[in-house]
């Protein structure tokens, strides 16, 4: 291990207190990106874990020095913006943690036309541990909600994030929350850590919220240098080969 355990709703909390005043939140880039068949994209600063595979690594551990601070409503604009000209239907915000900032995010989502997708790529830490997130949520019905599930078990997320294991409870308690609240929602999951007989398990487990849960997006290492940097100096193993 190269991370220290750590609590991830503080972590949370402390990492607020960095990239967000009031409803205002910090980000770093604002961009047309392919995924989802084009989407436009802007790329926040902040987050509560620190998964060993993250491709915006200096922006979690550093989050004071990367970034600008925007209103909820410039954000939206420059998000539609680029849509408009790229002509696509859908936005998001990614990079870090998007749930960071929780009255910036809302405020946002009131701006984003009602024909045009918001996809929320999350790690559901913060949903999970606050159950009136997603009755918040719920009201935005150009809303998708993709909760990225850190591993597959208790054991591999705290590998994977250095975290407390019982963050991987939190993560499984915002997809139970999303889903009773009605808001349109879908597993995924880094699977480059484990074991098939994890990744059957682990649908099953999903699958007893609802059978729909089954179906995960799978999410694969992608060995950026300073990724497999991190992966080598703690040791971890890990694979490309995908596991259906």
């Amino acid at each position: 291990m190269i991370f220290v355990v750590y609590d991830p709703v503080k972590r949370a909390r402390d990492a607020t207190l960095i990239v967000c005043r009031g409803d205002l939140r910090k980000y770093y880039r604002f961009r047309p990106a392919r995924f989802y068949g084009g989407i436009a994209t802007a790329d926040c600063v902040g987050c509560c874990l620190r998964c060993i595979f993250c491709w915006s690594w200096q922006q979690v551990v550093r989050p004071g020095v990367y970034g600008k601070f925007y209103s909820p409503e410039a954000v939206a604009r420059k998000l539609v913006n680029i849509a408009f000209e790229k002509g696509f239907d859908k936005v998001r915000i990614s990079g870090n943690e998007p749930t960071l900032g929780k009255e910036h995010l809302l405020r946002l989502l009131q701006h984003i036309p009602n024909n045009i997708l918001f996809i929320l790529e999350t790690n559901g830490i913060l949903i999970g541990y606050d159950e009136t997130y997603a009755g918040d949520l719920a009201g935005y019905k150009n809303l998708y909600v993709r909760v990225s599930f850190k591993g597959t078990t208790h054991e591999e997320f705290s590998a994977i994030t250095g975290s407390k294991p019982e963050g991987f409870g939190l993560q499984l308690k915002a997809l139970e929350n999303l889903f009773r609240a009605g808001v349109e929602v879908q597993p995924a999951a880094m699977v480059s850590f484990s074991s098939a007989d994890n990744i059957s398990a682990f649908k099953e487990r999903l699958a007893a919220i609802t059978h729909e849960f089954k179906y995960i997006e799978t999410e694969e290492l992608m060995l950026y240098r300073d990724v497999e940097q991190r992966l080598q100096k703690a040791k971890m193993k890990y694979t490309t080969a995908h596991f259906p």
